[in-house]
């Protein structure tokens, strides 16, 4: 396992109880680097959408429990916040919950001359997601998708 994957993964395990007690679920969590800062981010949510409180909440506890854990080498700026409207779908929760909504998948390589499409989704595996087009289904290989996220439409 990668530091990230320990990193994110040991976050979610001190998360876990910080969000039940504040009536949360974990949406994602992940360690990246952008620029010259490393940022740990925790993604939260609950049916009726999260408030500035709860992302509050929830970071002062679970900062207080990363300095007492304190397992991450690196300097790193916290952020906890919503996943937002258009949010990527990167795990098989994520999926699941998404089932019959509208996705857009980016492509690492166009495909019949494009690489970005939407539909509604229908389906999903190991291997492959499945999205309605205009009536017609197209399978799409997860190795090949840069991006999944849902659809933002107004």
């Amino acid at each position: 396992m990668s530091k990230r994957e320990t990193y994110e993964s040991r976050t979610e395990q001190l998360l876990a109880p910080i969000a039940e007690k504040n009536g949360v679920e974990i949406y994602d969590v992940e360690y990246v680097k952008e620029g010259s800062d490393w940022y740990l981010r925790a993604y939260i949510d609950k049916p009726e959408g999260v408030t500035i409180g709860d992302c509050e909440n929830v970071s002062r506890a679970l900062s207080d429990a990363l300095d007492v854990e304190d397992y991450i080498a690196d300097a790193y700026i916290l952020e906890v916040s919503s996943p937002g409207l258009g949010r990527t779908l990167k795990k098989e929760r994520h999926l699941e919950k998404s089932l019959g909504k509208k996705i857009e998948i980016k492509t690492y390589k166009p495909i019949d001359k494009q690489k970005e499409f939407s539909g509604i989704l229908k389906a999903y595996d190991a291997e492959t997601v499945t999205v309605e087009e205009e009536g017609k289904e197209r399978v799409f290989q997860r190795s090949q998708t840069a991006l999944i996220r849902l659809a933002l439409d107004f």
